[in-house]
């Protein structure tokens, strides 16, 4: 069967974003919820719907894709249920409503209709205990984690009685149409995502509140050191929502077994009970353990209760952990140094001790914590890092538990690599890993290959005849020696005679942009001969790239922003993930791009216009100006940013696979033929500088933003020429690279810069 109709009941946070992620797979999906007694109906699965598609946090990809759902409610738009080939239940973490509910479709739904629950605490075999057998066998466990349209993981739990036909009908259109890194469950408390998860965030923030660490000092070892995103602890509490984080450790205490070590950080911390009812409750209520005071972001003391400035958090072995591994932090013979040791090593132990529990292999558990939680790497890649042995040791020093599976790794590691990737099984032995087909990691390859070309920014991978080229530099920030190892990759290629080349990585953002470090360095340096030589490298690279002769594929995932979009714009083909986010932004730190951005934008422009030049650079110049960002593919497309061979897949996990190859079959490359372009010239480009004007005296814009546009219309229009006047794309370069020099030589561009860099804000002046 396939699913060609599907349904949503309950339209909350977690059932509107399912439904969204439907749609967004171009399925049409019934999102009903209960009746409301006074006005609308469907005010409540209206509301849900409404949430899902805002383009402030849009959880489809495109207005029109919203379109495709359906609002309803339980009462007036049941029997529509009989059309819908799945049927996915996401109401209150209730058994007794669940269970009335499953009773009622079994009596509407078709035979072959699939029935999940989005539950992520309730076991299956209570769900179902009182349903029968022909209902049980297609009845299976959908666990998403929010938002549901940007986190990757779904656990997918099967009871005694679920049909493996319907397991794996289940897990094929979940990972190829819904985008989802599927992980297989146990029917075991928690699941996997949750079961480690939350128990790393609990041990964290006792351990923290025990040892007198604040939030922020917390935040700073269990974070980014860790491979963690920087929220750490009490940052996630507050992005989860902190009522919503306890309600949910506490839904585990009640389900876990007596002797499990949840229970020993389960319980709120003592100041909880309190921020919770005086609706301290994170984000969403503007204030938790931090909140921002009239522009001053603050930080709750843990003891009082009372909010003061946040402080910088600086510990040189945590900024060496960040970046070569965190046995420097655990190491560290510090407050800090014994913090991130009781809260890593009891995670770890925690995470080994499951198995064989939730599975015989650290596989899906590493997947989870990956794919639900944004770490970096799960427990057992950490291990592997550390050693197994200096784990043990230290383990058995403190004469501490060492689970069976942790004491078998010893001398051993978790994941080996012997021509493939393996892994360490429960009973001794590895076994290969196995991904559904289609799916590959870089990074699972990686681990196979050594790099023919390296530097401290990025490094280049012969991927089976084909040049991978994948930054690493800190978010990918594009610096000279991304720039060198790009250049010295497609050179290896003619070189070599490979068959093309890619360009990705497996990190959560492709490129924040340009390193403005570097920018900086040449600025206060006055080194402008140097900022001009490393804007016409990098403007060379990316041409170099559009005119290669044999395939050049960009595959980004999450943001590619400022310099990292101009090196996406030069691919021959972009294949994208589906929450991509691109787009040109230099203008908010008082720059233009000068990688060939404003260039390919016009181009771009110019042939969606159908060669209306006034029309084309009207149209960059708003993009630029604005810093305009596109949330998914689909807009980009909208936005002249993605051209009619460039695409994009669902799951990140088959980007790699898909990049390769296209690469290899190299029919869908675009030629950039690039003729010269008439310019508008001086008439539009007085309208430009008018337009900025007037905006400033409306105060609409500020001052400097006048100055950056004068620069872009000089760029787009070709300033004060005659229009018609032919600009090659060399012609458009130096207009970009001057002006780039023009800006970066004013005190306003460079207040901006130094106030990012040094404040994590740009001025506006």
């Amino acid at each position: 069967m396939t699913i060609k109709k599907a349904a949503v009941i309950g339209a909350g946070t977690m059932g509107a974003g399912i439904a969204g992620q439907v749609a967004n797979a171009g399925i049409e999906v019934l999102l009903l919820d209960l009746p409301s007694e006074e006005g609308d109906v469907n005010a409540l699965a209206q509301r849900g719907k409404d949430r899902v598609t805002h383009p402030g946090n849009p959880g489809v990809l495109s207005p029109a894709i919203g379109e495709l759902i359906t609002v309803g409610n339980v009462r007036d738009d049941f029997a529509k249920l009989a059309e819908c080939d799945w049927i996915a239940e996401a109401i209150l973490e209730r058994l007794d409503l669940k269970k009335d509910l499953y009773k009622k479709l079994d009596n509407v739904c078709h035979d072959n209709a699939i029935i999940s629950s989005n539950t992520s605490t309730i076991p299956i075999k209570l769900l179902v205990e009182d349903m029968p057998l022909a209902f049980r066998k297609r009845f299976a466990i959908t666990h998403f984690f929010n938002p549901v349209r940007f986190m990757p993981l779904l656990e997918l739990v099967s009871g005694e009685d679920t049909d493996p036909a319907i397991i794996e009908e289940l897990q094929d259109f979940c990972d190829r149409d819904l985008g989802k890194g599927v992980v297989p469950c146990k029917d075991t408390p928690g699941f996997l995502g949750n079961r480690v998860g939350c128990y790393a965030i609990q041990t964290a923030l006792h351990i923290a509140n025990d040892m007198g660490l604040s939030p922020t000092q917390a935040d700073g070892i269990f974070g980014r050191p860790m491979g963690i995103p920087k929220t750490g602890v009490f940052g996630l509490y507050d992005l989860i929502g902190i009522d919503l984080m306890s309600d949910v450790a506490a839904s585990l205490v009640s389900i876990l077994p007596e002797g499990d070590d949840f229970h020993t950080f389960g319980t709120k911390l003592p100041l909880m009970t309190d921020m919770i009812a005086n609706g301290q409750r994170g984000r969403k209520t503007g204030q938790g353990f931090y909140r921002n005071q009239d522009g001053v972001k603050e930080v709750i003391d843990l003891k009082t209760g009372e909010y003061h400035p946040v402080s910088a958090f600086n510990h040189s072995p945590a900024a060496k952990a960040e970046k070569d591994g965190i046995i420097h932090i655990l190491e560290d013979q510090s407050l800090y140094g014994d913090y991130a040791w009781q809260v890593m090593s009891r995670v770890l132990v925690y995470a080994a001790g499951l198995v064989p529990e939730v599975g015989e292999t650290p596989v899906a558990i590493d997947d989870a914590m990956k794919m639900g939680y944004n770490w970096i790497k799960g427990p057992f890649e950490l291990i592997d890092d550390i050693g197994s042995d200096y784990l043990i040791n230290r383990l058995e020093k403190e004469q501490r538990h060492i689970p069976d599976y942790l004491r078998q790794a010893a001398g051993k590691r978790f994941y080996d690599v012997d021509g493939t990737l393996s892994s360490l099984v429960y009973k001794g032995g590895t076994e290969p890993i196995v991904r559904p087909e289609g799916t590959l990691r870089f990074n699972d390859r990686k681990k196979t290959l050594s790099p023919v070309l390296s530097n401290v920014a990025a490094s280049a991978y012969d991927v089976d005849g084909v040049m991978l080229v994948e930054f690493h530099s800190k978010a990918n920030a594009l610096g000279s020696h991304s720039m060198q190892i790009l250049d010295q990759a497609l050179n290896y290629v003619t070189d070599k005679g490979l068959t093309g080349l890619i360009v990705h990585n497996d990190a959560q953002h492709f490129s924040c942009g340009a390193d403005l470090r570097e920018v900086r360095s040449f600025f206060e340096t006055e080194d402008w001969t140097g900022l001009d030589g490393f804007l016409n490298h990098f403007q060379q690279t990316g041409l170099k790239m559009a005119r290669a002769p044999f395939p050049v594929v960009v595959a980004p995932v999450g943001l590619s922003l400022g310099g990292g979009f101009e090196v996406v714009l030069h691919g021959k083909q972009i294949i994208c993930h589906a929450n991509s986010n691109m787009g040109l932004v230099e203008s908010g730190v008082g720059l233009i791009p000068g990688g060939g951005g404003c260039k390919e934008t016009l181009y771009r422009w110019f042939d969606a216009k159908d060669g209306d030049m006034d029309a084309a650079a009207w149209e960059a110049y708003m993009a630029l100006g604005y810093g305009k960002t596109a949330s998914s593919p689909v807009l980009a497309r909208e936005m002249a940013m993605l051209r009619p061979n460039d695409r994009y897949v669902n799951n990140r996990d088959r980007l790699f696979s898909e990049a390769m190859a296209a690469v290899k079959d190299g029919s869908e490359q675009a030629e950039f033929d690039r003729p010269s372009l008439p310019m508008a010239g001086k008439p539009l480009y007085e309208k430009m500088v008018n337009w900025a004007n007037d905006m400033v005296e409306k105060g609409k814009l500020y001052p400097h933003d006048a100055v950056v546009s004068a620069e872009f219309a000089k760029i787009l229009t070709g300033g004060d020429i005659k229009p018609g006047t032919m600009w090659s794309e060399q012609d458009i370069l130096d207009a970009e690279r001057q002006a780039f020099l023009n800006l970066a030589k004013s005190e306003a561009t460079q207040a901006r810069i130094i106030g990012l860099l040094d404040n994590g804000s740009s001025i506006r002046n």
